[in-house]
This record gives structure tokens, C-alpha cells and sequence, in this order.
């Protein structure tokens, strides 16, 4: 059998190449609303990040978020980004 090929992308919290299905997707519209991609469908740019809140923190520290969406980024929308990352978290932990 021929094996299928498993996309990889790259968070920009911690660096590493993972598996598409096991990042999640920060986008930005072209109205330049900022909100979190689940499902992986949404148009607009978007950048990869770990469903880890300490890789959220690392990508606001090094503002590599910002970078890939190519726009400036409030704390409002991080602290959006964390309530949402917390509440896509399975019960009892990743």
C-alpha cells in the first residue's frame, strides 16, 4: 500500500515541524480580524501554533505571530487567543 503523505507545518512558538491536524490555525480575514482557525478552513493568512498556552507565550515574546500575519497584535486578542486555546483543550489536560 501506498502511504499518504502527512502534511507538516511549523509553530511559531516553539519551532518544530508537526503534523497539520495536531497544530492549530491563528488566522486573519481580509477585514484583519484576528481569531483562531480549529477546523483549519478559514480564509484568510494564517500561522500555525501548538494548542500549548506556552507556546501562545513564546510566539507573543519573540512577536513571531505578528510577523506571520503581518500586523500588529493587542493583548486583547492574545488574551482572546488563550480563553480560546483553553476552552479547545480536552478535559484533563493535552
Amino acid at each position: 500500500m501506498v502511504q499518504k503523505k502527512i502534511p507538516m507545518r511549523r509553530c511559531v512558538g516553539c519551532m518544530e515541524s508537526k503534523p497539520k491536524k495536531q497544530l492549530v490555525r491563528v488566522v486573519k480575514n481580509a477585514a484583519g480580524e484576528i481569531s483562531m482557525d480549529l477546523v483549519g478552513k478559514k480564509p484568510g493568512r494564517g500561522a500555525y501554533v501548538c494548542p500549548d498556552p506556552a507556546c501562545l507565550a513564546k510566539a507573543q515574546k519573540k512577536k513571531a505571530l505578528e510577523r506571520a500575519l503581518e500586523t500588529e497584535i493587542p493583548e486583547a486578542v492574545y488574551a482572546a487567543l488563550r480563553e480560546q486555546l483553553a476552552a479547545a483543550q480536552p478535559e484533563g489536560g493535552a
